[in-house]
C-alpha cells in the first residue's frame, strides 16, 4: 500500500512513518526539514520511504509538485495521513489575524487541497482508500490558550465527516484520530506544572503514547477497519 503522510520529520509524524514502514507500507512523506531520525529512516528503508521537502504554506503547487511530478499519476495512492500542523498558543484577546491566517493555511486549507487530489488519485486508480486527519482533544475539551489552534482541528473534523459521506459509495473512507496531549515538540512550550495539570484530567493520568496513536492510524488504513468511516477516534488517555 502506498500512503502519503505529511509532517514526517519529527514527533508523531516520524512515529507514524516508522510504524507504517515496519508493517510493510510504502510511504511518500512530506516535511519542511529532514531531521537526523528521518535521515536514518531513509537509509534503513531506501525502497519503501520516499521523501519530499515541501512547505504546505504553498498550497497553490500541491497538485503539480506532489501528485503530478513526485508521486506521479501512474502510482496509486491507498491512504493519506494528514499529520502536519502549526501550533498557535495564545489567549483570544491577543488574537493576531496574520498568525491565524497562517495556521489556517497549513492546518486546514492545505489538507483540504491534499484531500481533493488524494481522492482524485484514488478515483483514477479505482482505489478504495483511507484518509486519516490527526485532530486534537482541544476540540472537545477547552484549554486556555488553544482556541485558535483547536478551531483549525474542529474544521478538519467537520470536513472529514462530510468527506466520508460524499465518497463512501466509492469505498473511500475518512476518519479523524483525536489525539490527547503527547510529549512532542508542539507541547514542549508548556511547563511541567501545566503538563501535569493536563495529565491529571485524564483517566490514565499520563501523556498519550505516540505508539498508541501510530498503531491506531495503521489500523484505520487497514482492511480491518473497512466498516469505519466518518468517525472521530479518540486516543486521549481517557480525557473524554
Amino acid at each position: 500500500m502506498n500512503v502519503l503522510v505529511t509532517g514526517i520529520s519529527k514527533g508523531l509524524g516520524l512515529s507514524i512513518t516508522e510504524t507504517l514502514l515496519e508493517k510493510g507500507f510504502n510511504i511518500y512523506g512530506i516535511s519542511r526539514t529532514k531531521s537526523d531520525k528521518l535521515y536514518n529512516l531513509l537509509k534503513k528503508y531506501p525502497e519503501n520511504l520516499k521523501w519530499l521537502k515541501y512547505d504546505l504554506e504553498d498550497s497553490d503547487n500541491i497538485y503539480k509538485t506532489i501528485f503530478k511530478e513526485w508521486i506521479g499519476l501512474k502510482t496509486p495512492i491507498h491512504g493519506f495521513i494528514n499529520n502536519a500542523a502549526l501550533a498557535y498558543d495564545d489567549i483570544i484577546t491577543n488574537l493576531n489575524i496574520n498568525r491565524l491566517e497562517k495556521i489556517y493555511g497549513i492546518n486546514v486549507f492545505a489538507p483540504m487541497v491534499l484531500t481533493k487530489y488524494a481522492i482524485r488519485h484514488m478515483l483514477l486508480h479505482n482505489t478504495k482508500g483511507s484518509i486519516v486527519h490527526v485532530s486534537s482533544i482541544s476540540v472537545h475539551t477547552g484549554y486556555k490558550g488553544l482556541a485558535m489552534y483547536a478551531s483549525t482541528k474542529g474544521a478538519l473534523e467537520a470536513f472529514s465527516k462530510n468527506t466520508a459521506r460524499e465518497w463512501g459509495e466509492k469505498g473511500i473512507r475518512s476518519n479523524c484520530l483525536v489525539a490527547g496531549f503527547m510529549e512532542t515538540e508542539m507541547s514542549s512550550t508548556l511547563s511541567e506544572d501545566q503538563k501535569n495539570r493536563i495529565y491529571q484530567r485524564t483517566s490514565l493520568k499520563h501523556p498519550v503514547e505516540l505508539n498508541s496513536v501510530s498503531e491506531t492510524i495503521a489500523f484505520l488504513l487497514s482492511d480491518n477497519s473497512k466498516s469505519i468511516t466518518g468517525q472521530n477516534i479518540h486516543v486521549d488517555s481517557g480525557t473524554i
